[in-house]
């Protein structure tokens, strides 16, 4: 493990926003061993502008009038900057060079709260570890100057309609010019390989540490009364990440089951032929510590993905979930996927995702199970944490 090091956190997700993160999850990790300064991204003005009543948006804007950095201290190792500094909304501008000028604006100006925050902790021979921040810590590596510069690739982000149209130009500059890149799927670090040869996966860590095991008695008051095999399927029920059709083709050939999807509909969803399936059963959005429940009482998750930019590169953190239930899986092949041959079965057509189910139903034990449990358990942010480590000391000693 990592040990004894300054390291700058930036990225996309807030740390008071009430949502899991691979970052902050990484920042906590690090923290036990290091000291980290995690940053959250500084207010936008159409963020300002849009959401001014919200109470997270009102402590930035008092910040800013104060013109004060606010740093909170987390634990003995993790204090996290609240930077005293708006910046232009800019996503808009259609010609890119003219968005690099105003880009380098942002990136000053966020700089400036880094540099204050880094004073205040008396950080030197930092490290900079960037989650997949592609825009607005651009400049940092050149602004910053830290040691060794880290890019931590989670998502294809340049694949969706926000990042696509200057992301596609800047992300891969900010991989090549990054010291070291580190991705949590194959693909994204094949993708980074493109503009980095000292790129590498770390897998993916998952928190584990509250899930109930031994609730298979406690089963939810709506599927309580099914006696038929459950095929289940927990999350947001999207169409840009889901495969409607397959969905339908599964409840059809499986008129002797009930297919259960568990999460919050889009419009497609909600208007889609699965709700003139009688076998099909929608519960909608469930509280997170309800979701271990529902995935314990299904016979088979499934994770009927539809292939695109978005999802071919995602690693499939709900399929750590299932597993940790000692569930049989099906899912649409990805090469993401590829590290979970041996435990889930992956189908690249519509036939056989459909004969996997049968054969996940028929071909079931309590050693498979086991099996299974033991490999989703050893996804831990303690081993991805410790891989991210090895390659950071590596490149340092390079």
């Amino acid at each position: 493990m990592l040990k004894e090091k300054d390291i700058i956190i930036v990225g996309q997700q807030a740390w008071d926003v009430d949502l899991g993160s691979n970052c902050k999850d990484i920042a906590l990790e690090l923290s036990k061993y290091n000291r980290v300064l995690y940053v959250n991204a500084p207010l936008d003005r159409i963020t300002k502008l849009r959401y001014s009543k919200d109470p997270k948006v009102q402590k930035r804007l008092n910040l800013i009038r104060e013109k004060d950095n606010r740093i909170e201290k987390v634990n003995s190792g993790l204090w996290v900057l609240y930077p005293a500094t708006l910046l232009e909304s800019i996503n808009w501008i259609p010609i890119n060079s003219l968005f690099v000028f105003f880009n380098k604006f942002n990136n000053s100006r966020y700089v400036k709260s880094i540099n204050r925050a880094i004073a205040d902790l008396q950080m030197k021979d930092y490290l900079l570890f960037n989650d997949n921040d592609i825009f607005r810590s651009f400049y940092l590596k050149e602004l910053l100057k830290p040691c060794l510069s880290i890019y931590y690739i989670r998502d294809y982000l340049v694949s969706t309609k926000y990042w696509k149209r200057h992301g596609k130009i800047l992300e891969p500059q900010l991989i090549a010019k990054s010291d070291l890149v580190l991705a949590n799927s194959e693909y994204l670090k094949n993708y980074g390989l493109k503009y980095n040869n000292n790129s590498f996966y770390v897998g993916q860590g998952c928190d584990f540490h509250n899930v109930d095991f031994d609730i298979n008695n406690s089963l939810p008051d709506d599927l309580a009364d099914i006696s038929t095999p459950i095929i289940g399927y927990v999350g947001a029920l999207t169409a840009s990440r889901l495969d409607i059709d397959l969905i339908a083709a599964v409840a059809d050939s499986y008129q002797d089951c009930r297919v259960v999807l568990v999460g919050p509909e889009d419009e497609v969803f909600r208007k889609s032929i699965l709700h003139t399936r009688k076998n099909i059963i929608f519960t909608g959005s469930k509280k997170p510590e309800q979701l271990y429940r529902y995935i314990s009482a299904f016979d088979i998750c499934i994770n009927p993905q539809i292939l695109n930019e978005m999802t071919i590169g995602n690693y499939p953190r709900k399929i750590d979930e299932y597993l940790a239930m000692g569930k049989p899986v099906v899912a649409t092949w990805t090469e993401a996927m590829e590290p979970f041959s041996e435990y889930v079965y992956l189908a690249k057509d519509k036939k056989r995702f459909i004969l996997s189910i049968r054969s996940a139903i028929d071909f079931d034990s309590e050693y498979l199970r086991l099996e299974r449990r033991a490999f989703a358990l050893s996804h831990t942010w303690e081993n991805s944490v410790n891989i991210m480590s090895q390659q950071i000391q590596n490149t340092l000693k390079q």
